[in-house]
């Protein structure tokens, strides 16, 4: 009677809301788009019992800070926004277990941290004009990619990135990039991807320049799956594994 109910009161027991920190500051290039994600991200949050909380501020990346929050979102950062104890605090909190989602330009920071440009994936190197493109999204089984058609046709500032980083990660979706025009990396284009990184996890997406993105409700899809797959949410549809590879 007593593991009865044990049981039904683990059954019973709420979800804890997932925690959420989204980080904007820039010290380079500022994307007139952050307000729009900001925005997104707070109404989604707000639609799936998140707590979610909005930063420019580097001091807020202390071991006590991050140890609120389940994910922190790296929301078209730019330049070198954290110091070394900054830096520190950010990589025992994945190692701890926790997550990580870059936006856009965060590929387009912290050129001068090793670790992070393994946890990103791949530096920014050039963008083309913003152009219409089609997206071929290769694993259409991961939670942010569920909803998303085969061959995705959307407008965006598409990087080129320094390296491929499909060695490393697992890639979600690719450019098409006979479908655009001035692109530099080659036939093979990953624009979206996720990893298991150092004990948490880790997504990027390529998406996000333009203020059109965040109203868009695919894009804004993958954005919710993303924050609820990289902080291991129960809430995600399928809160499955990648290992690097």
């Amino acid at each position: 009677m007593v593991a009865a109910c044990l049981a039904a009161l683990m059954i019973s027991a709420p979800i804890a809301p997932l925690r959420v920190l989204v980080f904007s500051k820039t010290e380079a290039f500022h994307h007139d788009s952050i307000p729009d994600g900001k925005r997104a991200i707070y109404q989604i949050g707000e639609a799936n019992g998140w707590t979610t909380s909005f930063s420019e501020n580097s001091k807020d990346f202390s071991a006590s800070n991050l140890n609120r929050f389940d994910v922190v979102v790296f929301l078209s950062t730019t330049g070198d926004v954290l110091d070394g104890e900054q830096q520190t605090a950010f990589e025992n909190f994945i190692r701890s277990g926790k997550g990580y989602v870059g936006v856009h330009a965060a590929a387009d920071t912290e050129y001068e941290w090793p670790w992070y440009g393994k946890l990103v994936g791949a530096y920014f190197k050039s963008h083309p004009r913003i152009q219409e493109a089609e997206v071929k999204i290769e694993d259409k089984n991961h939670p942010s990619t569920l909803t998303l058609p085969g061959i995705w046709s959307r407008t965006d500032e598409w990087y080129d990135y320094r390296t491929n980083p499909r060695a490393n990660v697992h890639v979600l979706a690719s450019l098409v990039t006979s479908s655009y025009a001035d692109h530099t990396m080659g036939a093979d284009h990953p624009i979206m991807w996720c990893h298991e990184f150092d004990g948490g996890r880790a997504f990027y997406t390529g998406f996000g320049h333009t203020k059109e993105s965040y109203a868009d409700p695919l894009f804004r899809n993958v954005l919710q799956r993303a924050i609820e797959w990289a902080g291991k949410s129960a809430n995600s549809a399928k809160n499955m594994r990648y290992d690097s590879h």
